[in-house]
């Protein structure tokens, strides 16, 4: 009870962070924390909550197929397949879904080569790419409208417990071992972004 009162408090604190930026338009994004290994359960965000206020009904604990452990007149959020992906095919402890004006224009722009790389810039490091010549793919898949579909497909891009994945025209999913690393990854990715929109529209190549 005490693990799980903590990492309510660590995700909440995430979510208030985040709101402070504006990522939570529209009651969108979702996020979650891994409160058990075996069996695989987590923390996930209420369906159609405004993130910009904290509550007792924030989050609530589901399994690794994304249904509810407890009875609650909660839902877990639409995309809870998605971190259900990240949880039973990595180690990462924490995942975290915002939609942001960059990263959806980013994702529109370069959405047809399905990813975008940066090289040569110090956000990336965030990833662990630390030598000059390293470059940070980032994939963006097509935004099905079926979330098992869309589970299936951001699934082939989980291969390790860090790793970042753009849908198209949606949002960005992030995660990492813990709250802290998968919130470092988000914003190193939406500062890229940021600084990739500003480079095209001064048309710098």
């Amino acid at each position: 009870m005490k693990l799980l009162q903590e990492k309510w408090n660590e995700l909440a604190d995430i979510k208030d962070e985040l709101a402070t930026r504006d990522w939570f338009m529209g009651t969108s994004g979702n996020l979650s924390i891994k409160v058990n290994d075996s069996p695989t359960q987590f923390l996930v965000s209420a369906s159609g909550k405004d993130k910009r206020k904290r509550t007792s009904k924030d989050f609530l604990v589901v399994d690794n197929k994304g249904s509810s452990v407890e009875v609650s007149d909660l839902r877990p959020s639409a995309e809870t397949l998605l971190h259900c992906a990240v949880y039973n095919n990595s180690t990462a402890g924490c995942s975290l879904h915002v939609h942001t004006v960059a990263n959806n224009v980013i994702s529109e722009l370069y959405g047809r080569s399905g990813k975008i790389d940066f090289k040569g810039l110090e956000l990336i490091k965030a990833f662990n790419l630390w030598q000059e010549d390293d470059v940070l793919s980032i994939p963006i898949i097509h935004n099905f409208g079926e979330i098992p579909k869309l589970a299936e497909e951001f699934q082939s891009h989980v291969k390790s417990d860090k790793g970042a994945v753009l849908i198209r025209n949606h949002g960005i999913t992030v995660w990492g071992v813990n709250g802290f690393e998968a919130k470092k990854l988000l914003e190193a990715c939406e500062f890229l972004f940021q600084y990739q929109l500003t480079l095209d529209q001064l048309n710098v190549k």
